[in-house]
């Protein structure tokens, strides 16, 4: 299987001496809705022994604490990555940032969030309402789209919508895997709030800031020794074409059940090709 400009290989091995950082996506690279996948904690690893840098990358609302305990949790060894970036981190420094640039003026903000998670908001001088008629702006860090249909974020975002109010996204992607299968994310919401006339700021793959944060902290590197690992073309493949990165495609997650054809619409749908294209995440 090649498409132009992506070539098929079976392990990371035949690639990792061409590159000294990987930044690699958690859901549908390392694990599923259900737990890791065989081979993932292992093939970790194999790369740090072999002297890169790793960034796990993740679309995560949450911060990248909750996420490092995580995936301890689930069994990867900690040590194994240098660092979990998050777009939920990289939203809490913008979010300090401008709450320390307001000199004091209290906001209110309206948290979409699951599990309960309250990490974004934790340590940040805000204050948390329930309604969209009288927040200063929304932060839309994770879907439940599982548990809720869309008519429901429609309801609770429409007041907010209608009043100009802005919103922040800290998960753009659109589809979430669970432990029942996928469902819809935030990032679908956060396309239903655009729908009803908001204003949002996207922060995550495939957009820049992400990429400028995990740049930064591997030092500046030449992009071309730097390659990005995803499932999404829509945010892995694409996201690493614009930061001029070389990525890999793996073919379980949300593309497990896509054909040839099917990849190579979306290659041409988002104007970006992956440099490799793997079935997983193995060395």
């Amino acid at each position: 299987m090649t498409f132009a400009q992506t070539s098929a290989i079976e392990g990371l091995g035949e690639i990792a001496d061409r590159y000294d950082a990987f930044l690699i996506d958690q859901f549908g690279v390392l694990r599923d809705g259900c737990g890791p996948y065989p081979g993932a904690a292992e093939t970790l690893m194999r790369l740090k022994d072999a002297g890169k840098r790793v960034i796990i990358l993740s679309n995560s609302g949450k911060r990248s604490a909750e996420n490092d305990r995580r995936l301890v949790d689930l069994g990867f060894v900690a040590g194994s990555w240098d660092w979990f970036l998050t777009s939920g981190e990289v939203a809490w420094q913008i979010l300090k940032c401008e709450g320390e640039a307001a000199a004091g003026k209290r906001r209110k903000c309206l948290f979409i969030s699951r599990d309960g998670d309250l990490s974004p908001l934790t340590g940040l001088d805000l204050e948390r309402t329930e309604s969209g008629v009288d927040a200063d702006f929304v932060l839309l860090a994770a879907s439940e789209g599982d548990v809720h249909p869309l008519s429901h974020y429609e309801a609770l975002l429409a007041p907010a919508a209608a009043r100009g109010v802005p919103c922040l996204c800290t998960n753009p992607d659109k589809v979430m895997l669970t432990k029942t299968g996928t469902a819809f994310g935030a990032g679908r919401i956060a396309e239903l709030y655009e729908e009803l006339g908001g204003t949002v700021r996207w922060i995550g793959k495939p957009f820049s800031d992400i990429y400028a944060a995990a740049l930064e902290f591997l030092g500046h590197p030449d992009p071309a020794r730097v390659c990005a690992i995803g499932d999404s073309i829509e945010h892995d493949i694409a996201g690493a074409a614009s930061a001029g990165l070389h990525s890999v495609l793996v073919t379980t997650g949300i593309l497990e059940r896509a054909s040839d054809a099917e990849r190579r619409k979306l290659f041409a749908e988002h104007g970006a090709n992956p440099d490799f294209i793997l079935p997983k995440f193995l060395w």
